[in-house]
């Protein structure tokens, strides 16, 4: 998935969150999307990963809320077998289906569904993950694994957020739109959550900034630090 970079160092295993969560290295490795998506998880138990990679964002989230059931979903098996190696390493149990979410056969819904989309263009990845996703038919699947009043969390690049936006408003309330901000003047990234089956207004927060400490280092959730501004 997008949230995966080339890293050269050389030590086997790197961290996040201060050490609290290890990750082998290999050749796709998480950036700080995935921190920054988990951070925006809401405390629920049940938990569908659509397009879970190597487990960035799930591993993160089990740090904030260690009760939490996650169940992965990728086509990728390479990205599947990693995960389940990240999974061990950490201690941690996940199911992982080997599925696409555009065909999956399933009744399940979930109390709530996370997913960093494949919203990149260009040739497929090497790794068989998705690639030139249609967003609007991605969003309305994952709506559709979504208990009633379950909630969807997504961060995308701020280009392309507005198709996923045209898709909630259709069926969900609550709308949460929050930039993030690097070095320019423009938001880099947009996290958005949405409450499914709710009326509830959409409300669009300030900036926080790519290299937020509270998030990046302390491992606090996006709601903790909204509430300290």
């Amino acid at each position: 998935m997008n949230y995966y970079i080339d890293m050269t160092q050389k030590q086997d295993i790197f961290t996040v969150l201060s050490g609290k969560v290890k990750f082998n290295r290999t050749k796709y490795n998480l950036t700080s999307d995935a921190v920054w998506l988990a951070a925006a998880a809401k405390p629920v138990k049940n938990i569908l990963d659509v397009g879970i990679g190597t487990g960035g964002v799930c591993f993160c989230i089990l740090e904030h809320n260690p009760g939490a059931n996650i169940t992965g979903l990728d086509i990728s098996q390479e990205m599947l077998d990693s995960c389940d190696a990240n999974a061990k390493l950490n201690g941690k149990q996940l199911e992982l289906i080997n599925a696409d979410i555009n065909n999956w056969k399933t009744d399940r819904t979930f109390d709530m569904v996370i997913t960093n989309p494949p919203y990149f263009t260009g040739s497929p990845a090497k790794h068989n993950a998705h690639h030139n996703a249609d967003l609007i038919k991605w969003t309305e699947k994952c709506l559709s694994r979504i208990r009633p009043m379950g909630y969807f969390c997504t961060i995308l690049d701020a280009g392309v957020i507005s198709k996923v936006i045209f898709t909630l408003e259709k069926k969900c309330g609550d709308i949460t739109i929050i930039p993030l901000f690097g070095s320019k003047n423009t938001a880099e990234r947009v996290i958005i959550t949405a409450k499914l089956g709710s009326h509830g207004k959409t409300v669009l927060f300030a900036g926080i900034p790519m290299n937020c400490d509270d998030i990046l280092r302390d491992g606090l959730t996006i709601d903790t630090v909204l509430d300290r501004l």
